[in-house]
């Protein structure tokens, strides 16, 4: 420690001094962005973050909620966990998300289902259309037996220990972390049933939209795809921006795309009943 850091009031002074810094990865206070869509107000935004390669971020998002994620450097993996911010224990369920809907390939129009037979959020846009439903994420053991280190504080940090550290910013538990879903990596299922992941890098700047249908919370990890090929360690900024949006019409071609989706949002209007 420099003798200046260990005098406590020059230590302050230091720290003072950095007010105003602004790195990439960081929340913006208050959230500012210049290229919302058409439509949106500035004074609608809720949320503007960049997570770092390797970093996580969590926040509880209301009702009709867009949350855009943009991979600006082509090689981001967006590891997803949503809860019901009233009631955790509802949670993403990814079996119900392939199964009810028919499809596990996941895209503009795809609802993400939670464990209660409700919709948590919908894919309303997604330029991407590279995503995964199968295979979760990394933890400390698949990190160190492929790059020598996984720990939270490692070199390479894992996607399930960033997940619980952003739950734990509400009030959960490991126990609470639940399988998730990898935005911008994704795989393909052979004809016999061998996966192939389909990594990238890709170009930057590919997008997704969510809509939030209830009030949920989201926790987000950005560490590199559990089955990617590459022995190297990887990964690219992930930013965020959530703005206030509408509750979700009757008449909206994603309620209505088959009847098994029109009955996760019935559940939900009648969830909001009470």
């Amino acid at each position: 420690m420099s003798a200046n850091l260990a005098d406590p009031k020059a230590a302050r002074d230091h720290a003072r001094a950095q007010g105003g810094t602004r790195v990439e990865a960081m929340p913006t206070l208050p959230p500012a962005a210049d290229d919302l869509p058409d439509g949106v107000s500035p004074d609608d935004l809720l949320w503007e973050e960049t997570i770092a390669p390797g970093g996580y971020a969590s926040r509880r998002i209301a009702r009709g909620t867009r949350l855009r994620l943009i991979d600006t450097g082509g090689d981001a993996c967006a590891s997803l966990n949503i809860f019901n911010a009233e009631l955790p224990t509802e949670r993403l369920n990814v079996a119900d998300t392939v199964k009810v809907q028919w499809n596990a390939y996941l895209g503009a129009g795809k609802l993400l289902l939670g464990d209660m037979g409700r919709v948590l959020a919908t894919i309303i846009a997604d330029d991407a259309e590279t995503h995964d439903a199968f295979c979760g994420t990394s933890n400390a053991a698949t990190n160190a037996a492929k790059y020598g280190e996984g720990r939270n504080s490692g070199a390479f940090p894992n996607g399930r220990d960033r997940l619980i550290l952003g739950a734990a910013k509400h009030g959960l538990t490991r126990r609470d972390v639940h399988p998730c879903v990898n935005l911008f990596k994704g795989t393909k299922i052979e004809a016999d049933g061998a996966i192939t992941p389909v990594i990238g890098p890709f170009a930057p700047g590919r997008s997704v939209i969510l809509r939030a249908e209830m009030d949920v919370i989201v926790v987000l990890a950005n560490c590199p795809h559990v089955r990617d090929p590459r022995a190297e360690w990887h990964s690219t900024p992930l930013r965020i921006t959530a703005w206030r949006g509408p509750v979700t019409s009757e008449d909206d071609p994603s309620r209505n795309a088959a009847p098994e989706a029109t009955r996760a949002f019935l559940n939900v209007e009648d969830y909001y009943r009470r």
